[in-house]
């Protein structure tokens, strides 16, 4: 899988403001923004990203995937 598809699918689950990819094909760095992760914490906001990848990680498609996951208001604070 490559860095378009990635953001693609991830952005046909979720609607994200922003995502930047980072990676060699299997191993990915995300940083996502998103206004559906407002009032969710860490590990949700990771579970709901992960959500739109389906069996994608189950089959190795993905093999791993970090990310940074910020609401639009974190996003602008993080870029002033």
């Amino acid at each position: 899988m490559n860095a378009d598809q990635l953001k693609a699918l991830i952005a046909a689950g979720l609607a994200c403001e922003h995502i930047e990819l980072d990676g060699d094909g299997r191993h990915w760095f995300a940083t996502i923004v998103s206004s559906e992760f407002e009032g969710k914490r860490a590990i949700a906001r990771h579970q709901r990203v992960y959500a739109t990848l389906g069996d994608k990680m189950k089959t190795d498609e993905v093999h791993a995937l970090s990310m940074k996951a910020f609401t639009p208001t974190e996003w602008a604070a993080q870029r002033a």
